[in-house]
């Protein structure tokens, strides 16, 4: 795949409810927190899965673990790989949904990643390999 992938990932009502951005690693190069990430692991991913978008209207529902599981089922007709996201940890504390633009850390935890290092004070790094 050549291109990133940013399409309509759930659909509520016959309305769009969530949006993910999620492509290979030369399409996606920018990530917020990328020069701690670079300085702690220059290995690079084979796919990365940056951005995700409910709906207001339609958070707490579940579209964003929708949205994820559609990205690794895409990832994995695709010849799969090694898959990094940057969620935000937010156990134990309220966030803002501008700091879940990267995902909630339990989502992609729930999907079978594993957190690799922080990259920020409530960043992680998290990684899975797709077949």
């Amino acid at each position: 795949m050549s291109k990133k992938v940013r399409v309509p990932s759930a659909k509520l009502e016959g309305r769009s409810a969530s949006m993910r951005l999620a492509g290979r690693h030369p399409k996606l190069p920018r990530i917020k927190n990328g020069r701690a990430h670079l300085a702690t692991d220059p290995v690079l991913p084979d796919w990365r899965i940056t951005c995700f978008f409910s709906g207001k209207g339609y958070r707490g529902k579940g579209v964003a673990s929708a949205a994820l599981a559609g990205a690794l089922e895409q990832i994995e007709k695709l010849g799969g790989g090694r898959v990094e996201g940057y969620p935000e940890d937010t156990e134990g504390r309220k966030v803002s949904g501008s700091f879940l633009i990267n995902g909630a850390l339990s989502t992609f935890e729930r999907q079978g990643f594993a957190r690799l290092r922080p990259i920020g004070k409530h960043k992680w790094v998290v990684t899975r390999t797709v077949p």
